[in-house]
């Protein structure tokens, strides 16, 4: 039990303020003796023990009428554990400037609003907390251990601006379930060294992180499986060294990363099964580990040169609009860009044409929609065996696998005049003489190329001369070959409108 005659005077300042909830401030005024870092230099003078921390925060000389307790403390070295772990507080807690040479635990704890201002710290531990307000950490350094808030309820906002988690290994910030009512902040120059973990956190005022830098190129800088969050920002030179796994993830409104460095060593971004209103995919390097988006859910997916030029996994990615940062959306120089940025994916997916080629019909542009799916045949081609493949090359030839069926009718008249001038040319023998209509080269060529009906022209005369003979049989092959591709390009165009 502790006794007010075994304080210390910077322990007994502490102890008369807290009734009243007056600050105590043991700090000399000059920034570099004040630094928390050298925090183990302080002498007695700033020294006050955790247990004296932890019985105030207790209950001890906490009765004060017409004032409300608090703890405020600035400028201290704190010894010993301060361990919180299942407590019921009812006071506030504000350190600042504090160097806390053990961990700190409030696990299990139900507690108000907790300020840890520019502090150097080993360890916090809030796991199945709940505190009603803020978790303020702003400017703290956590060296060595982490952030440990799984499964913690906040009703206030995380603020994380300008603190330094530095675990030393895998996870700096383990937040699985966790629960805000508020925002997370992430800004001013975060940084953390080792991942953030938050699978299944809720996040209902959003995660801010413009400017962050995290360091994990060993695995994930950001897991945050199936979490849900309002909006999520890791934009303005917000950089990550390792996976940012956004997988399965649902923002109701926007998830940007525009000007995102992620080219990092490691660096791949995974937001498949994503779900967002807005998905603002313009960072300032992309990941060399490549995107994934199989399988998200967006109404606008906005991208730019170079997501483009990475190779993104897109199959099952539906979007209402597609926008682009550098580009026009309409032209065959657009969509060339489009389709390379679909082939650039590993292996072939009908699904992105279509999906692509569906969002043009949507804005109107009918002629880019049969350039992208004219795209996707000739992609397909190259997985067929070859004598399909062969049969492609020719149905893309004659009427561009029925999205050109123009083609087949320039193959018709080309075909015509070749017959014309060759059989105009020459003199054929009449089967029956003195029978039949009179030859003519045109209606003759015609008759060769038409399968169905006819001029009378082939049944009434043939040839003697061997040129004219191969042209013949020629035209006959062409004419089969460009009625079925005109047929099943017809039927194509049919089924497609």
């Amino acid at each position: 039990m502790l006794q007010y005659d075994d304080l210390t005077p910077p322990e007994r300042a502490v102890w008369d303020a807290f009734p009243a909830g007056r600050p105590v401030d043991l700090r000399s005024g000059t920034a570099e003796e004040d630094d928390p870092a050298r925090g183990r230099e302080w002498g007695a003078e700033r020294t006050v023990r955790a247990e004296v921390l932890v019985a105030l925060l207790l209950g001890a000389n906490a009765t004060q009428r017409g004032a409300v307790a608090a703890l405020s403390l600035a400028g201290a070295r704190i010894t010993g554990r301060l361990d919180l772990a299942g407590a019921d507080l009812v006071h506030t807690v504000h350190l600042a400037s504090c160097r806390l040479d053990d961990a700190v635990s409030v696990r299990g704890s139900a507690t108000r609003t907790i300020r840890m201002t520019g502090c150097h710290v080993y360890d916090v531990d809030a796991q199945m907390a709940r505190i009603e307000g803020r978790l303020d950490l702003r400017g703290t350094t956590l060296r060595g251990g982490r952030l440990a808030l799984t499964n913690a309820h906040v009703s206030g906002e995380l603020v994380l601006d300008g603190a330094t988690l530095d675990s030393g290994g895998t996870w700096a910030l383990f937040a699985g379930g966790l629960v805000i009512e508020g925002a997370v902040f992430c800004r001013d120059g975060f940084r953390a060294r080792g991942g953030l973990r938050m699978p299944g956190a809720q996040l209902s005022g959003g995660l801010i992180m413009s400017g962050a830098r995290l360091e994990n190129p060993a695995g994930e800088a950001i897991l945050a499986e199936h979490a849900t969050a309002t909006v999520v920002e890791l934009t303005d030179g917000f950089s990550a060294t390792g996976a940012v796994c956004l997988r399965g993830m649902r923002v109701t409104n926007r998830l940007t990363l525009n000007g995102a460095a992620l080219g990092g060593p490691g660096g791949l971004l995974d937001c498949s099964r994503t779900q967002a209103g807005e998905l603002d995919l313009t960072p300032r390097t992309a990941p060399p580990g490549g995107i994934d988006l199989r399988g998200a859910r967006v109404e606008v997916l906005r991208d730019n040169a170079a997501v483009r030029a990475a190779a993104v996994r897109l199959e099952g990615l539906t979007y209402t609009s597609l926008e682009a940062e550098d580009a026009s959306p309409r032209g065959p120089v657009a969509v060339a860009r489009r389709v390379a940025w679909i082939r650039g994916a590993p292996g072939y997916s009908p699904q992105p044409y279509e999906q692509l080629a569906g969002w043009y019909r949507l804005i109107g542009h009918d002629d880019d929609a049969r350039l992208v799916l004219l795209e996707k045949q000739r992609h397909r081609r190259g997985t067929l065996r070859p004598l399909a493949r062969l049969w492609g090359h020719v149905f893309d030839a004659t009427a561009g696998y029925g999205y050109r069926p123009w083609r087949a009718g320039g193959w018709l008249l080309l075909l015509s005049l070749v017959g014309t001038l060759v059989f105009g040319a020459h003199t054929p023998t009449a089967d029956k003489k003195g029978e039949g209509p009179p030859f003519s080269p045109l209606a003759y060529t015609l008759d060769l190329l038409i399968p169905i009906g006819g001029f009378g022209q082939r049944g009434a005369w043939h040839w003697q001369d061997d040129a004219p003979m191969a042209l013949s049989y020629a035209l006959i092959a062409a004419g089969w070959l460009l009625t079925t591709a005109v047929v099943a390009g017809i039927t194509r165009s049919l089924n497609k409108n």
